[in-house]
This record gives structure tokens, C-alpha cells and sequence, in this order.
């Protein structure tokens, strides 16, 4: 059973977050960004999974803590649900285009954070979301998952195309990774142990 709720509570934020990796439904999402929301949806859909998120911040501040604590939140929640990673495939990538856009992403689920972000994001918003905050959003779901993620836009004009290719190829990729693998038994390392 590989599905986890964590909620988080601070002085900025109040979160509820479900994920189950291995019902593909369309769960309720609730970040206080009707983007952000839309882009995790996206998430759900394409990565073949179920997510509730219900999150309550100082948005009259900015997305800034909402976005970043429902990375963590996330990143905690897929760590939790693949545990020693036994029988996984671990590595996975996936292009995805969106119109004009371009996006690639690979990722390992080795246990070592590793985060590079390959994204040019001219325009600073979209609805009430400054662009810059989806590398952070990425980095700290990498490192709450603790894993490698190379997040890279190849090309692309509209930035709403853009954000949805890279979330598309990101959900893909994750599904590639946590599914089962089809050529090693037990935990994906020679080491044993990630």
C-alpha cells in the first residue's frame, strides 16, 4: 500500500496533503493558486496517482510559503510511501511536448539529492504565482524525496505551455521511476541499500 497523509502546520501555512501511488483518480487540490492547482492536477493525471492537497497560507504575502511547504510536504510523502525503493524501477525520464514547449525530465530515486534546473521563465507571473517560485517548488520536492531531479525546458514561448510540459514530463518520469522493475530483483543498487 504505498499511500501516505501528512499534514503540516506553521505559522504560515496549514496543510493537508494525500498522495496514493497506485490509484489513478482525481483527488481535490486546494493551494490558494488556481495555477498551482491546475499544474497539480496535471501531476495526478499524467503521474498515474491520487493527491488531495488542502492548503491554507499567508497568501496575502505571496505563494512563496504555500509553495514551498507543499513541495515538502510532497517530497515527505512520495519518501514515505517508496521506503527502501525494493522493487522499483528508480530511474526514469520523459519528454513531453505542450504545443511549442518542449520539456525533459530524468530522475533517480537513489536517496542523494541532486537538483538541476535548466528553465528560462521570462515573464516574472502567471495568475498569482511569480515564476521563479517553480524552481523552488522542484528543488525542495527533490530534496523531501530525496532524490535526483534535472528539470530542463528545451524550448518553448507561452509560459503556461512551458510550466505544463515540464509538470506532464515530471508526472511521467516519476511513473517510469516508482513503477516495478523489470530487470532487478530487490532494492535497484549494487550498494544493497539506498
Amino acid at each position: 500500500m504505498r499511500n501516505k497523509t501528512i499534514s503540516r502546520n506553521t505559522s504560515e501555512t496549514q496543510i493537508t496533503l494525500a498522495i496514493d501511488l497506485d490509484r489513478a483518480s482525481r483527488g481535490k487540490i486546494s493551494t490558494g493558486s488556481g495555477f498551482l492547482d491546475h499544474m497539480l492536477d496535471l501531476f495526478q493525471v499524467h503521474g498515474g496517482l491520487t493527491l488531495d492537497v488542502e492548503c491554507k497560507g499567508d497568501n496575502h504575502v505571496d505563494m512563496h510559503h504555500s509553495t514551498e511547504d507543499i513541495a515538502i510536504v510532497l517530497g515527505q510523502a512520495i519518501a514515505d510511501c517508496l521506503g527502501d525503493k525494493q522493487g522499483i524501477e528508480r530511474y526514469g525520464f520523459y519528454y513531453v511536448p505542450m504545443d511549442e514547449a518542449l520539456a525533459r525530465i530524468v530522475v533517480d530515486f537513489s536517496g542523494r539529492i541532486g537538483f538541476v534546473w535548466n528553465v528560462k521563465l521570462e515573464n516574472e507571473r502567471i495568475g498569482n504565482m511569480e515564476t521563479e517560485l517553480f524552481r523552488h517548488f522542484f528543488k525542495s520536492l527533490a530534496e523531501n524525496a530525496r532524490m535526483n531531479l534535472h528539470v530542463e525546458l528545451l524550448y518553448g514561448e507561452d509560459h503556461h505551455h512551458s510550466l505544463e510540459a515540464i509538470f506532464k514530463a515530471f508526472a511521467r518520469s516519476m511513473a517510469m521511476a516508482i513503477g516495478p522493475s523489470r530487470r532487478v530483483s530487490g532494492i535497484p543498487s549494487s550498494k544493497g541499500t539506498l
